[in-house]
């Protein structure tokens, strides 16, 4: 790292705790008026994201980046993720049971993601 890290690889290392109202809902844990919004063409900056210990369930997945997003703790049982961006992502002791990952993310990027808090890569065999 040191001198070859540039400002993008800074920027990953940091979460943030962001004044967005839709990602305001999602740490309240409104799940349905997120879903509403977003349904009505509401857009969402999560990038980087602290979404630490969160009940998501039934949370719309399609389409949002959570790139870079901390999901420690996190309650993911039956959200389908397989159209959202996880590259990045941290998954660790998060409750996955019925989540659908994105194909791109091979079954041993997730599961040390989820064990040793890693960030899952995408197209890593």
């Amino acid at each position: 790292m040191g001198a070859f890290m540039d400002m993008t690889d800074a920027a990953r290392t940091s979460l943030r705790i962001s004044k967005d109202p839709m990602y305001l809902m999602l740490r309240e844990g409104c799940i349905k008026e997120f879903n509403v919004k977003k349904a009505a063409g509401d857009k969402c900056d999560l990038r980087g994201c602290d979404l630490r210990g969160l009940d998501l369930r039934g949370l719309d997945a399609a389409g949002l980046d959570f790139r870079d997003c901390y999901f420690r703790q996190s309650d993911l049982r039956g959200v389908d993720m397989s159209k959202a961006n996880l590259d990045g992502a941290s998954i660790n002791a998060c409750k996955i049971s019925g989540c659908l990952f994105p194909s791109e993310l091979s079954a041993p990027e997730i599961e040390l993601s989820l064990l040793h808090g890693t960030r899952m890569r995408y197209g890593v065999k």
